[in-house]
């Protein structure tokens, strides 16, 4: 009867709320205890369920960021190829010939020859002997025409030879090929001969191979020896002859080049090139 009482008393009176205070207050660490393993292994899958998931989004987000690497490299390639496509517009717009834009499609594989292919061909109206440039000077010339593609003999190749002048003072000379893609050499030039560092070669128009005008290299080195007769004189290509994909097809005869009408043989003789340089 007394606990029924007790009961009673403290459910329907105050009198007992600080005893029952004192006693929550003793019994929270024992509630925290006994819920100590619950609390454990929510943590733990809390922890688990958040380190699979950081670990998925990290191998998305990297697969995110190696397809973007790829777009940001296409996009470097393609803003490149527009630059040079827009140096070759500008430069076309400066000539007064008529032009036709090709593509470089293939590399002589033979080192001891420097040639390239391109996509244009007898159908376009290329012929042997046309001239090449690219945006920033000549690169060679057609020695073969075949109906869909061609193959252009570059200026550095050892059988190829051009007359040149230099375009301070109009001096002329040849300058041939060495067999290095980034060297031309200037044959037979006097130690007397007016030629510096820096010259700019162009093209003379002698021998009406290659138009007149167009440049050709940068002289880089004159080693003139008073035991020697003539002077070594090394010069820079202008074009990029290893670099440049899109190029200038030149008919300078207009028309009548465009026609198909045979024209005279691409490679020119050292001995014919420098006899006419020199008349």
């Amino acid at each position: 009867m007394a606990a029924v009482g007790l009961i009673l008393v403290s459910l329907y009176t105050d009198w007992l709320g600080p005893v029952r205070a004192q006693l929550g207050a003793v019994a929270t660490p024992f509630y925290w205890v006994t819920n100590l393993p619950q609390r454990i292994g929510a943590w733990g899958d809390d922890t688990f369920a958040s380190r699979q998931a950081l670990s998925e989004e990290n191998e998305a987000l990297k697969s995110e960021l190696l397809i973007l690497q790829r777009k940001l490299q296409q996009m470097a390639a393609l803003a490149a190829e527009n630059v040079r496509l827009r140096r070759l517009l500008g430069s076309s717009d400066m000539l007064q010939d008529n032009v036709l834009v090709a593509e470089l499609v293939g590399v002589s594989p033979n080192p001891l020859s420097h040639s390239v292919v391109i996509n244009k061909g007898a159908r376009d109206g290329v012929y042997m002997g046309q001239p090449v440039l690219d945006a920033f000077g000549l690169m060679g010339q057609v020695v073969e025409a075949n109906p869909d593609s061609s193959r252009v003999l570059l200026i550095t190749d050892t059988s190829h030879a051009l007359p040149v002048q230099v375009n301070r003072n109009g001096v002329r000379a040849i300058a041939e090929g060495t067999g290095h893609i980034n060297r031309l050499r200037l044959r037979h030039v006097s130690n007397t001969t007016d030629i510096r560092v820096g010259d700019l070669l162009v093209s003379s128009g002698l021998g009406d191979r290659f138009p007149v005008g167009y440049p050709v290299a940068e002289v880089e080195q004159v080693v003139r020896d008073p035991g020697q007769s003539f002077s070594t004189v090394i010069a820079r290509p202008m074009a990029r002859l290893d670099r440049s994909r899109h190029l200038l097809l030149v008919f300078a005869g207009g028309a009548s080049e465009r026609s198909g009408v045979e024209q005279p043989a691409p490679e020119l003789p050292l001995e014919e090139a420098e006899g006419e340089a020199n008349d």
